[in-house]
């Protein structure tokens, strides 16, 4: 594509941001590299407008804060742009707010969770996109002709395909649905680091004591420190096992440290006294400043409600032609059958779902929990089993 803009100068982003403003909306892509750095290391970002296409080259500008600022004027079109976003919620600290992403877009059709730009494109456009770069490396300069056009091919198609899609959805009542989807994505807090998720992540998290927990949060929060400042991904400081194991080893001195094997020599000497310094200052918290233990597992009454549930959500993601995890995700039925809410408000409350979602599947639950509903099974002698909520 030689008739392709590539912009890696100042001046030249310049004027791209200017052309941002006026837009209506931009699609975006980007290419970037996560496997040896804290964070993703952009490489390219992709921009197509309603006439042409431009290619931002991020290793020949360094400051590119400008266009993290001119894309909030606009609205952004992508697919899957939760991990683009991202990288702009880390680097960056600003999203844009007005944001349509055709793969969520298309869950609302049918198309399920997790469908491939390739697909959709070929689906809706009739174009088969060629995927010979996926695994090219972006940083090598200059880009060829062939990344060039695998660049271009996947912006091209974004915004001709989110006419359709809206179209459809318009004429499906699901438009506002997606809207409602889709801003959640411009809210920067998304991207945000949870601090209590990051650390029972780590490996037998869940059986370990409060003390336990609270040395495994610091130790956490040292090696997240220690390898943002080194730009390493956190398991090249410390491993997750090794992190859990000192967690409850909770070594007082150097010495200690040696019954770890994974804990080589060289990081001993380097984190040595890092790790003995977040052991120490989590043994001296008080008791009500540790972290709470993980809920436990329901247990086999509570799994069965869920499970009940769940039979009411796949029916009615059925009927409706959505996925049942777009619907309603596992963790509000679990909370519902902890809490076990006893009027239509603590329901609603423990569901904790957005308005659309709310609307399909408050009262279907609400009547199977209070007792006024029940599930069968219709069609299984005639080999068509389906289930009827009454």
């Amino acid at each position: 594509m030689a008739d392709t803009p590539m912009i890696a100068s100042a001046q030249a982003l310049e004027e791209l941001c200017a052309r941002i403003r006026g837009e209506r909306r931009v699609a975006i892509d980007t290419e970037f590299h996560a496997e040896r750095t804290y964070a993703p290391r952009l490489m390219v970002i992709q921009l197509a407008f309603d006439s042409g296409v431009a290619i931002v080259d991020p290793l020949a500008i360094p400051r590119l804060d400008p266009l993290a600022e001119a894309l909030t004027h606009t609205e952004i079109v992508g697919h899957a742009l939760s991990s683009d976003l991202k990288i702009f919620a880390d680097r960056f600290e600003r999203v844009p707010s007005r944001v349509f992403d055709t793969q969520v877009a298309a869950a609302f059709l049918g198309y399920g969770m997790q469908i491939s730009l390739a697909e959709l494109v070929r689906d809706l456009r009739g174009v088969r996109l060629a995927k010979s770069q996926t695994v090219s490396d972006w940083a090598t300069r200059p880009l060829s002709a062939r990344q060039i056009e695998y660049l271009v091919d996947d912006v091209t198609h974004l915004l001709p395909m989110q006419d359709i899609l809206v179209e459809r959805l318009r004429a499906s009542g699901r438009l506002e649905w997606v809207r409602e989807e889709c801003e959640l994505l411009g809210e920067i807090d998304r991207y945000r680091i949870d601090e209590r998720r990051a650390y029972l992540r780590i490996p037998g998290s869940a059986r370990m004591s409060r003390r336990e927990l609270g040395v495994l949060r610091n130790l956490v929060r040292f090696r997240d420190e220690a390898a943002r400042s080194r730009d390493l991904p956190p398991r090249y400081v410390l491993p997750d096992d090794v992190v859990g194991g000192l967690a409850v080893l909770r070594p007082k001195d150097e010495k200690d440290l040696v019954q770890l094997r994974r804990l080589d020599a060289g990081v001993r000497r380097q984190f040595a006294g890092a790790i003995l310094e977040a052991v120490a200052q989590a043994e001296a918290l008080p008791e009500e400043e540790l972290p709470e233990r993980p809920k436990r597992p329901l247990g086999p009454a509570r799994d069965t409600l869920v499970a009940l549930m769940s039979v009411v959500v796949n029916e009615l993601a059925r009927e409706h032609g959505l996925a049942p995890s777009l619907l309603v995700p596992r963790s509000s039925l679990e909370r519902v059958s902890r809490e076990l809410p006893s009027d239509p408000q603590s329901l609603a409350e423990a569901l904790d779902l957005s308005s659309w979602r709310l609307h399909l599947v408050e009262k279907p639950l609400q009547l199977l929990l209070w007792g006024d509903a029940s599930v069968t099974v219709e069609g299984y002698t005639d080999g068509d089993p389906k289930i009827r909520f009454q």
